[in-house]
Parts: structure tokens; sequence; C-alpha cells
């Protein structure tokens, strides 16, 4: 039986053979391997879509520029995409599930480490899918709901269970006056903001471990005021332990 080619299959094909030399059957093969290990069309639009969009803006990101990024022609992007409005919705629901998923796993274990590791995945979600927040303005109002947050309402709910958790393992000092839903979102607002700060006010481009370790000290310090000596000892303790393993890991990769 005969697959009916999808839309791009030809373009791929081509763009393999000018860019390998078929004259041999050793190339040829070479050729056919290159376009095996493609993913698939419509992840590659998302992926130069959201770099793109990251990098320029999605006003400034053209459909046009999207095909041509990822190798295929417009009408190929658009049998897969309509319009740019749909890739964005895609990439704000790809972004809400991803949070959803990583609360879920955050349920357990010491509750400075699920503390710190959640402020750090927020600081990096938010940079990864940044214009979605940044650029939220330009969707209109029919997408507004799906893309003005890509954490969507669990980002906040999630800090704030994690406080609770921390006031009943006894990590607070005695306040009967303090309200943990108003420390969550004050913390909340250094884990949302960070990343804007160090590309609007700071001017970077590339966010490094140095950058995110400065923005959980942040968040830690709006907790301080709360914390007792054993408590600020666990999260302090809960930073050490994470900016270890993020040194194994760079020292693994490089």
């Amino acid at each position: 039986m005969t697959r009916r080619s999808e839309p791009g299959d030809d373009e791929a094909f081509d763009y393999v053979r000018h860019s390998v030399s078929t004259k041999s059957a050793e190339n040829v093969a070479t050729a056919s391997a290159a376009v095996t290990s493609l993913p698939p069309t419509r992840e590659r639009i998302l992926e130069a879509s959201l770099r793109l969009f990251n990098e320029q803006g999605y006003a400034a990101t053209s459909v046009a520029e999207i095909a041509k990024t990822v190798g295929i022609s417009t009408g190929n992007l658009t049998y897969h995409f309509p319009a740019k409005l749909d890739i964005v919705t895609e990439l704000g629901t790809r972004a809400l599930e991803q949070y959803t998923a990583w609360g879920a796993e955050r349920r357990s274990g010491p509750v400075a480490d699920s503390y710190v590791e959640t402020v750090r995945f927020a600081m990096n979600h938010a940079w990864n899918n940044r214009f979605l927040l940044r650029d939220r303005a330009q969707f209109g109002a029919r997408h507004a709901e799906a893309m003005t947050n890509p954490t969507g309402p669990g980002d906040l709910g999630l800090l704030h269970s994690l406080l609770q958790r921390a006031e009943s393992a006894g990590m607070f000092r005695n306040d009967p006056d303090r309200d943990l839903l108003v420390l969550a979102r004050s913390a909340w607002i250094v884990s949302r903001y960070w990343m804007d700060h160090l590309s609007e006010v700071e001017g970077l481009v590339d966010v490094t471990w140095a950058d995110q370790e400065r923005g959980i000290q942040h968040h830690i310090a709006v907790l301080s005021p709360c914390l007792n000596a054993e408590g600020k000892r666990q999260f302090e303790s809960a930073l050490e332990r994470l900016t270890t393993r993020q040194s194994v890991s760079d020292a693994i990769t490089e």
C-alpha cells in the first residue's frame, strides 16, 4: 500500500538532495537517513515558532519567516496551522501542560527542596515561554484566556500549598496574623518577573545558572522574615543541594 505523503515530504527530500551529493549509493543512503531523522513537520514548526516568537516577538514574526526557518513552503505550514494564532494556541496549551505535570511531581519529598526546585522551574518556564506573557495583548480577546498565563492558576496555588507544608513542618515563626496566601503571592511575583528583570533591566540575552540562583535567593529573601532559624537553615541547605546538582550536571555536559 502506497503511503500518502504529507505536504513537505518532497521538500524535505529536495532539501537533502541539495545538501548531500548523490553521486554514490553511500551518499544516497545518508540523504535518506537525514530525512528519516527529521522531527515531524508539525514539531519543527512549533520549535521554530517558539524560538522566533521569544527572540523577536509575535507581531514581528511572519508565517513566511517561520516556514523559511523550518525549510518548508508557506502552504505546508498552513496545512498544519491555518493561522499564526493557531500556533500560539498550541504553544500555550503545551506550556500549561508542562507546568501542570511539574506540579503533580512536586507533591512529595522534602518541602524546602520541592520549593526551590519549583521556583527554578517556574523561572525557566516563564523564560522559555516569555512571548506568551510579553506579547499577550497582540493575541486578541478571543485567545486571551488560553494564553495570558502559560502556568495557569495552579502556579500560585502550588506555591501556596508548599508554604502550607512548610508551616505544618514547623518552619515558620509563630505569627497568628500571617497570611500564607499573601506570602505566596509576594513570592510568586519574584519567580514570575525575575527573568523579565534580567532581560529588560540587566540586558541579558542568555540566562545562566548563576542568574537563576540569584532569583531563588531573592525568592527566599521574601520568605526569610517569616521563617524561624530551622526553616532558614532548611531553605539554605536546599539551595546548596540544588547548586551542587547543577554543578554536576554542567560538568557532565562540558
